[in-house]
């Protein structure tokens, strides 16, 4: 056989093999497909996505609704007594070192704390953040900044409520449901401390009903989720977030001292309760009957019981007969195992209603029936 016919053959049989092969291409990969792939790479925006932890994402999405709170509160001048000579003759400040002309001018105390805008022109925060303040500038993560009014602040739970002062549209974060949340799920605390906008630590749950009297805290009405998530000083109202960037709380305490390290934040599903209760009606009603409640734990049988601890004077307790060790075993139709579910009962029922509650007194079961009522009545007392 020729050689060169050979080579001419092997060469054609070469641009079928070719052909064929660019129009199965050409099947499996429409033309415009691969032009499209070829003119436009994805590849890096694919990429960038791909790399943001959600950490990131979750800020992105609530971090514009988080701001700062700055505070001031005007102090006046100091009155003293006129027949007071210390305060009055130059000789004793002298030897004394008093620098009372300084401390006896009126002056602007300012604070700072966070807060984040979960409604219209409407802002969530501590009251302790806002307590006792005059004058209350809000400042968005964009640099600009607003007057806002107080619409109503509950001491018993430590929230707040603030109403923007200027026009929207405004970043609004998206609330979570606190209900869902687990131990052990991550836990992100973003505020703005020292007005270092967004300033975010990560941390996991670690406790989910944590009774603020555990924490030796007794003036205030609050079940918190415990975090390990680091929470800084600013960082008072700021949101507790999810891993999906949702607030599932808002931060409010810090543990200081022996077991440091440990962060509180109020639930979010109360805390909602409690802010459109402020909203509509300007303050919060609290069922109370007067008394504190002790958790009690028997290892050997692993029972749990509930122990009044103490008693309020003239109290709906007090009157209806309830006595310091009553065991508390039934409110309403809800057995009793911890305190929190007493404190869930008496909200549950509400101040005009009555309450059966039954009690265990040494070796007898007392049944009695009382109407809680709101705790402003009981400091009256």
């Amino acid at each position: 056989m020729n050689p060169k016919k050979i080579t001419k053959s092997k060469i054609s049989s070469h641009k079928i093999l070719i052909f064929s092969s660019l129009i199965t291409v050409g099947v499996i990969n429409p033309w415009n497909v691969l032009s499209e792939v070829l003119t436009k790479p994805r590849f890096n925006e694919v990429n960038t996505e791909a790399k943001k932890s959600f950490i990131t994402k979750a800020v992105e999405k609530t971090g514009p609704s988080v701001v700062t709170i700055d505070t001031q509160t005007f102090v006046k001048k100091k009155q003293f007594p006129r027949n007071s000579q210390l305060f009055i003759d130059p000789y004793f400040e002298k030897f004394f070192g008093l620098d009372l002309p300084k401390d006896n001018k009126p002056r602007i105390e300012q604070n700072q704390g966070s807060g984040f805008i979960f409604a219209d022109g409407l802002v969530m925060t501590n009251a302790h953040v806002v307590s006792g303040s005059d004058r209350v500038i809000v400042g968005l993560n964009n640099g600009k900044k607003f007057k806002a009014k107080l619409v109503g602040k509950d001491f018993f739970t430590d929230l707040a409520v603030l109403r923007i002062e200027g026009k929207g549209p405004w970043p609004i974060a998206e609330l979570g449901d606190s209900s869902k949340i687990k131990v052990g799920d991550w836990a992100i605390a973003v505020g703005n401390p020292f007005g270092l906008e967004n300033t975010v630590t990560l941390g996991i749950i670690s406790n989910l009903k944590r009774n603020v009297t555990q924490l030796g805290i007794y003036d205030k009405k609050l079940e918190l989720i415990q975090t390990d998530a680091a929470i800084n000083p600013g960082n008072s109202g700021g949101p507790l977030l999810n891993s999906n960037g949702e607030v599932i709380g808002i931060n409010t305490l810090i543990r200081s001292g022996p077991g440091a390290g440990l962060s509180f934040s109020i639930p979010i599903n109360n805390a909602k309760k409690i802010a459109y209760q402020l909203i509509n009606n300007g303050k919060v009603i609290h069922p109370m009957i007067g008394i504190s409640l002790i958790d009690e734990n028997e290892f050997e049988t692993n029972n749990k019981s509930v122990k009044v601890g103490y008693v309020v004077p003239n109290s709906p307790a007090e009157k209806s007969g309830i006595e310091v060790n009553d065991i508390i075993l039934k409110v309403g139709n809800k057995d009793i195992e911890t305190a929190s579910d007493v404190i869930s009962q008496i909200n549950k029922n509400g101040i005009k209603k009555k309450l059966n509650i039954l009690l265990k007194r040494r070796n007898k079961f007392i049944s009695l029936n009382l109407i809680p009522t709101d705790i402003t009545n009981l400091q009256n007392n």
